[in-house]
């Protein structure tokens, strides 16, 4: 018949008391195991000191559920909870988590699948699952981030960071080469004092150097990095694109869009007008008592109007299309290494490059007649072309520090400047 297993000692006074269903689904799987061996419920009940009317209401329970028997059997069996309890964590992981599909949908994956017989679908229980699922993940970070610290050859690193604002002000930094968020943390304040704060004991036990960090120009995080850090601050380029982007290229989409309404409009006018003539046969239309119409758009004008509207359509395409060229342009010339040429590029080099294609979208934006608020937009996207001239250098200088580290002869020295470096960076540019 097999060991009964000693689940619990249970006095008179735990009778009442809930059971988990692991442990429920062991001693129903006993009961049946005695049951089939000749043993009443009552003698089985004695047997595993669980109550009669308990075994009775499991019996019951798995006898009005609306499922095959032997998929039942297997649910409500220790191997079977087992799988489903690692489904449901798995579930919350990787859709919840990873997918960010929400825990209404993960509910619905349930109830679509039929799990719901075996496991609470409501939002409610759902949501409490999710809660333990995301605070073991932060605590197995915590455990892992001790435990490879300790571990971790000494680096200098980069930094990103930035603050967000879904759900209060949170402030975030990230490792961007292994994208491992060294801080994620609400905070009452963006200044240069909070985020030393909050990023010293982030950065504690960690074997780097932060000797970079990449931002936007917020005044605190440009503060915290002079005197906190004492690293070098890299401007991103997300924030110069976007502003160009808001000062040229949506205004003149909104235009672009109004000469294409205008088009479609003259064309409406030119068709009515053909349908006109075409009615008449050619000749003027005879109006009978009454007040006349106005006089009709004669179809030279009307075809006037329509290719006047399609020039004006085209030009403002084509110069929708050249400010959007010139602002990814800027992205193309951004780099430490020449992308077409394969060669290594000074800061001054970028620098001009940068400085001409913002010089050819302020002139786009000064023949389309933008406001000055557009034109302070350029202004402050140009005003950190020479902090990308200084990250360059920075960067340059870097890389000879550590060349130099290796103590090679001129030859090999300049192989690694002239070849190698530029084919790892262009190598890591393509996979990006």
């Amino acid at each position: 018949m097999g060991t009964v297993i000693q689940y619990k000692q249970r006095g008179n006074e735990g009778r009442h008391q809930r059971w988990d269903r692991i442990g429920r689904a062991e001693l129903f799987e006993q009961y049946r195991d005695l049951h089939a061996h000749g043993l009443s419920q009552r003698q089985a009940a004695q047997r595993l000191e669980v109550p009669r009317s308990t075994l009775q209401a499991w019996r019951a329970y798995q006898a009005s559920l609306d499922e095959c028997p032997a998929v039942v059997e297997f649910f409500q069996s220790p191997p079977g909870l087992a799988f489903l309890h690692r489904l449901v964590l798995g579930l919350h992981l990787v859709y919840v988590e990873v997918g960010a599909c929400g825990i209404r949908l993960a509910c619905l994956f349930l109830k679509l699948t039929g799990l719901n017989r075996f496991v609470g679908a409501s939002y409610g229980t759902q949501q409490q699952v999710n809660r333990r699922v995301e605070e073991a993940i932060v605590a197995y970070r915590q455990q892992e981030s001790t435990r490879l610290a300790h571990e971790m050859p000494a680096k200098a690193i980069t930094i990103t960071q930035d603050e967000t604002f879904t759900g209060g002000l949170c402030l975030v930094g990230i490792e961007p080469k292994s994208n491992y968020i060294l801080l994620e943390q609400l905070a009452t304040a963006r200044d240069q004092d909070t985020w030393n704060a909050l990023m010293e004991p982030a950065l504690a036990g960690l074997n780097c150097q932060v000797i970079q960090s990449t931002s936007d120009e917020a005044p605190g995080l440009l503060a915290y990095v002079e005197h906190h850090l004492g690293a070098h601050h890299s401007p991103d380029l997300f924030h110069v694109q976007h502003e160009l982007s808001k000062a040229v290229s949506a205004p003149l989409a909104a235009t672009e869009r109004a000469a294409h309404k205008a088009l479609e409009t003259a064309q409406e006018t030119l068709e009515q007008v053909q349908e006109r003539l075409d009615n008449t046969n050619g000749e003027p239309e005879k109006w009978g008592p009454g007040r006349p119409p106005k006089v009709a758009v004669s179809l030279e004008q009307a075809e006037q109007a329509v290719e006047t509207a399609r020039q004006e359509h085209q030009r403002l395409f084509e110069q929708r299309e050249q400010s959007k060229q010139r602002i990814r342009a800027i992205g193309n010339a951004y780099h430490f290494v020449d992308l077409d040429r394969e060669v290594r590029r000074n800061g001054r080099l970028i620098a001009s490059d940068i400085q001409e294609q913002i010089d050819t979208i302020r002139t786009v934006a000064h023949q389309e007649g933008r406001s000055q608020s557009a034109l302070d937009r350029i202004e402050k996207a140009e005003r950190v072309v020479p902090k990308r001239q200084a990250t360059m250098e920075f960067v340059s200088g870097y890389v000879r520090q550590q060349v130099r580290q290796l103590d090679l002869m001129p030859p090999q020295s300049y192989a690694m400047h002239a070849h190698l470096i530029p084919s790892y960076y262009l190598d890591r540019v393509a996979s990006t």
